[in-house]
């Protein structure tokens, strides 16, 4: 009886302590409905972007059996293969010199841009964002099909300009100047997708520093060195890793141009036009989902290591 009397005059738990419920408060339920909001993208999300990395590395991880036919499960072979592929190593270090050139060039003249739109001094500055913009806005097939019309030995501006100046010195589906042909079409179409990036986080700075810096007697210099670029730290870094994306993903320029220079621009000219022709031409789909996965992971770490260093500088 001791022992009963004990537990039934046991003090309740205190209000602070875990598990206790203050008096009076309802208990908490698991609400369904923001599951049901967000069932939609969870679906189209596990469709569109995880089944299809899962159905890639499941591919990776078979070859097909040129004399018993079928495939067999060989685990990461197909992986060691990648790495030891010369064409793989040969395409990838074509997009890394494209990248080490191309982009700092494409950055730098989307910042000039945003810089002169954003000091109100430049004339008719609507319009001239409109200009740089535009090409954005032009398909990326179109725009390349343009460009290789212009490039044309046989026709073209480039075939006008060798006949108006005697001479064949102007060759840009050339050996020599195919990359950089393929950067200056990059270059036209995206400078002005980053310049609005630029220019948007301009616009966000608070007019109260350029009053202060104007008092202080700053010139314009000394305003776009303190104020400005600062600002566009983070805006720099977003653009970057997303040109940084675009480079290691460059197949509709060269696939493109492939008819128009076929012996420069060969089956293995970048990452993914080897992978595109492996599947699409030889067949060969377990070792093209293996090269696909292998890029993309190398994408992924230089696209963090990236922003890692861009976080630390903004700190």
């Amino acid at each position: 009886m001791a022992s009963a009397a004990t537990v039934l005059s046991a003090p309740a738990p205190a209000s602070g302590m875990p598990g206790a419920r203050r008096p009076g408060t309802p208990r908490r339920h698991w609400d369904q409905r923001g599951w049901i909001f967000v069932a939609p993208f969870l679906l189209v999300f596990a469709l569109a972007f995880i089944a299809p990395i899962v159905y890639s590395i499941q591919l990776s991880l078979f070859r097909e059996q040129l004399f018993f036919g079928g495939t067999a499960f060989v685990g990461l072979d197909n992986y060691a293969v990648v790495f030891g592929d010369a064409k793989f190593w040969e395409a990838f270090g074509r997009v890394l010199r494209f990248l080490a050139v191309q982009v700092p060039i494409m950055l730098l003249l989307a910042l000039l841009a945003a810089l002169a739109i954003d000091s109100a001094r430049l004339h008719a500055a609507g319009m001239f964002r409109i200009v740089i913009f535009l090409p954005y806005a032009v398909p990326g097939v179109v725009a390349t099909l343009m460009w290789g019309f212009m490039y044309g030995d046989l026709f073209g501006l480039a075939a006008d300009l060798n006949k108006l100046f005697g001479t064949e010195v102007i060759q840009p589906l050339s050996d020599s100047w195919m990359l950089t042909s393929i950067a200056n079409i990059v270059t036209w179409e995206y400078i002005g997708y980053n310049m609005l990036i630029f220019y948007s986080a301009l616009r966000v700075v608070p007019h109260e520093r350029y009053e202060a810096a104007a008092i202080d007697g700053a010139g314009q210099f000394r305003i776009i060195h303190s104020i400005k670029l600062p600002a566009l730290r983070g805006a720099l870094v977003i653009a970057t890793i997303f040109s940084i994306i675009g480079s290691f993903q460059l197949f509709n320029e060269p696939n493109l141009l492939r008819p128009l220079a076929p012996n420069v621009i060969t089956s293995h000219y970048t990452p993914n036009v080897y992978a595109y022709n492996l599947s699409f031409e030889g067949q060969q789909y377990n070792y093209s989902a293996t090269v696909a996965i292998v890029m993309g992971v190398l994408t992924a770490v230089i696209a963090y290591l990236v922003q890692l260093r861009g976080a630390r500088r903004e700190a």
